[in-house]
Order: structure tokens, then C-alpha cells, then sequence
């Protein structure tokens, strides 16, 4: 699915912080949750209407998707798994040039972070392909050990990665089954936090960070970064939060506009 890159030694002297949004930013497509629904045949487009009425809240949603997806069985069939929900991201497509944004910044320097309501699996098999020479060891903000073992000789990546998704449940054969209550780290309107969060683990000045989103749940980002850029924005909603716009699906443009901007 993703290729690793060779870990790169820092080449600059002074950090600072980046946050990326993952759907339609690193992933090229709707949304990593839509990937998965696509490749098993389902349709989440009511509790998608149901939020935007404000009917439903987001944790209520991620509730609603997992019941979605596990409930797409019949108790004759086999029940949906986590190995099973892993094989369906396999192929997700990515953004032009993702590897040369995230290794360019960590090249320079820069403490990278995925700050996103899309799937943690997708988020931790990209930061994965960015090892940190360093043992797996469990840390909040980090990617599970299989995900280690399987992309990145069992060490720990070089990324912090915060985003949504299912949990695992009993232990299903070789396998596990899927919770009923879904992994909840980044509310909707709630990435500031997150982001300021960074900025104190991480000793990091609000100037020395900057975001890069394309939609109005990216607003908070923007709002805590000193240069933020919209990708392809989504809608014209968050166009007066951010510095920049770009509207050309290919991050090099992105990784220039971030380098350029930190070392002033």
C-alpha cells in the first residue's frame, strides 16, 4: 500500500511544528471512512444527513458507523474483523507527493503531526513509513505495534499521529472483532486543542507552527497556527482562517511554501 522511507538525519538547527490534515490533504479521496464503506458495498449517507441537520453528534456518528459496519453480516456470515477492516485501506489513494512533504519536513527539522477525524489505520501506516530507529513502545499520540512490525521493523515512528476509527473487541480466531464504541481523539471543531496540546509537549511557539486542512473542522487548527495554508478547500468556509490558499493537488507545493515560511 505505502512504501517506507529511509529514515533522514535533522538538517536544521531550530524546530517547529507541523499538523496535516489526512482526507483529501495526504488522501486523495472523499474521506478514508468512505474508502472502507465503498470497498464493503455500504451506504453511510443517512447518519451523514442526520449530523448535517445536527440531529446526531460525532460520537453518536462513529457509533453509528461501526453499528454500520458490523451489522452488514447476517449471524449466519462471518463476522466483520479488525484483519478484515485493515484489508479493506489497502490501496487508499494518496496525495501527489505525501512522501516528499512529510520527509522534507522532518528533514528539516520539523516535528510532524496527523491531526484528523479519518481512520487511525491509515494515519498509522503513513507514519509508520517514517521510522524512528527507535524501539515500538506504547505512547499517546503513537502507532500500535502491529502497525510497527509490519511497516517498520517494530520501531516507534518519527510522527504523532491523533485521529478516529474502530477499536477491537474479543478475540475472533486468529483475530479480533470490532468493538460496539468506536476510537474518539478529534472532535469536529476541536483540532485547536489538539494542536495547542502539541505546542506545550513539544515546547513550541503558536509562531513556529503551522497547519495545512481543507475544511471547516480545520478551522480550530488554523486558528492556534502562525501560517496555515487551505489544500483544495472543501468550501469556502475556511478560507478567512487561513494565510494561503492552494488549489493543486500536489504537496511539493505545500512542503515549499512550509519551508520557506519557518525559516524567515
Amino acid at each position: 500500500m505505502i512504501g517506507r522511507v529511509s529514515e533522514c538525519v535533522f538538517m536544521s538547527s531550530e524546530s517547529y511544528l507541523v499538523c496535516l490534515d489526512m482526507d483529501r490533504v495526504l488522501v486523495d479521496h472523499l474521506s478514508t471512512w468512505q474508502f472502507v464503506y465503498d470497498q464493503m458495498g455500504l451506504s453511510n449517507d443517512e447518519a451523514f444527513e442526520l449530523y448535517n441537520q445536527g440531529l446526531l453528534d460525532e460520537w453518536d456518528w462513529i457509533k453509528l458507523d461501526i453499528a454500520l459496519i458490523k451489522g452488514s453480516r447476517s449471524p449466519s456470515q462471518k463476522p466483520v474483523t479488525d484483519g478484515e477492516l485493515r484489508q479493506n485501506m489497502e490501496g487508499m489513494p494518496m496525495m501527489k507527493n505525501w512522501k516528499m512533504l512529510i520527509q522534507g519536513l522532518l528533514d528539516d527539522g520539523a516535528k510532524v503531526a496527523i491531526v484528523s477525524g479519518g481512520l487511525q489505520q491509515t494515519a498509522r501506516d503513513i507514519a509508520a513509513q517514517f521510522p524512528s530507529g527507535t524501539p515500538w513502545k506504547r505512547r499517546w499520540g503513537g502507532i500500535d505495534r502491529f502497525t510497527s512490525k509490519r511497516f517498520a521493523d517494530g520501531q516507534d515512528t518519527r510522527l504523532t499521529v491523533f485521529t478516529n476509527g474502530w477499536l477491537t473487541g474479543t478475540q475472533y480466531k486468529d483475530d479480533f472483532l470490532i468493538d460496539d464504541f468506536g476510537r474518539y481523539q478529534v472532535q469536529m471543531n476541536g483540532k485547536g486543542s489538539i494542536v495547542k496540546m502539541l505546542q506545550r509537549r513539544f515546547g513550541i511557539s503558536k509562531e513556529k507552527t503551522s497547519s495545512v486542512g481543507d475544511s471547516a473542522g480545520d478551522i480550530g487548527m488554523f486558528q492556534q497556527s502562525g501560517y496555515s495554508i487551505c489544500f483544495n478547500p472543501w468550501d469556502e468556509r475556511p478560507l478567512e482562517h487561513c494565510d494561503e490558499v492552494v488549489r493543486e493537488k500536489d504537496l511539493e507545493i505545500i512542503l515549499n511554501k512550509i519551508k520557506n515560511k519557518m525559516s524567515n
